[in-house]
């Protein structure tokens, strides 16, 4: 089956398309199960994410279309920013939302985000191993709290080109087996063949890690427009086949599922 479980509206406030076209491109391109996972509100970032009071009506209207199709099997979901030593930030409104999932995911180091170009110029200040450990740090502390069923794009923090310096991947080895512990899945994240570093998230070398210790992983376009829906999923698809995977992780009411890889 072919799963894509992470994708963005203009509920996101920074994301073009209604719900509606995503699922007709979706259906066109032969994608079986579609989540969507707008950004959370949240009391910080606000121009990049719905209001509080937008969530009932996005819970709602994607649940409708649940009801509405039956040629595709459409998710509810939110991503979910986590900020280290900012838990306050995490509302009860949204955790205990009526998602199928929640992907949790780090775009911000205190209030810095360092995935958005608009701040690059803070990385010769702040510096490749500082970001990395801090990085590394707040992936740790988000899987501990038990919210999330997905990870969202690990190691993010290359998306300029600095990849994870290599004495991180024992500290790395033991997160993934965090997560394993917390039955959290790893997504597989297209978005990267789209950045500066033209790579997905993960790397192959961290995906190889993943299938050795025995986790389980999705597959997600993180389309922000129409057009991106299903762009690199042929690639990240070969690529997860030939390091030896079998099946995709899905979920359902916070339940999870494995589907046959296509």
């Amino acid at each position: 089956m072919r799963v894509d479980v992470h994708n963005h509206t203009t509920y996101c406030n920074h994301a073009t398309g209604s719900m509606r076209e995503y699922i007709n491109r979706a259906r066109e391109l032969g994608i079986d199960i579609f989540g969507f996972s707008c950004h959370a509100p949240m009391d910080f970032d606000s121009m990049y994410r719905m209001s509080f009071d937008v969530l009932p009506r996005y819970i709602e209207e994607i649940h409708q279309y649940k009801r509405e199709y039956y040629d595709i099997e459409i998710l509810c979901a939110l991503e979910v920013d986590y900020i280290l030593g900012r838990e306050d930030l995490l509302s009860r409104d949204v955790l205990e939302s009526f998602c199928d999932y929640l992907i949790g995911s780090v775009h911000f180091l205190d209030t810095w985000g360092f995935d958005n170009p608009e701040f690059i110029g803070e990385w010769s200040k702040r510096g490749i191993k500082d970001t990395w450990s801090r990085y590394l740090d707040s992936i740790e502390s988000l899987l501990k709290t038990g919210y999330f069923q997905i990870l969202g794009h690990l190691d993010l923090p290359k998306i300029f080109g600095s990849t994870l310096p290599q004495h991180f991947l024992f500290k790395l080895h033991d997160i993934l087996q965090l997560a394993k512990k917390q039955n959290v899945v790893i997504e597989v994240n297209a978005a990267g063949l789209r950045k500066p570093i033209n790579e997905q998230y993960p790397s192959v070398q961290i995906l190889s890690m993943i299938k050795e210790l025995g986790l389980d992983i999705t597959l997600s376009s993180d389309a922000h427009n129409i057009s991106e829906i299903g762009f690199g999923y042929l690639e990240c698809l070969q690529l997860i086949k030939d390091l030896g995977f079998k099946h995709l992780a899905v979920f359902r009411n916070k339940k999870k599922y494995l589907v046959n890889i296509d």
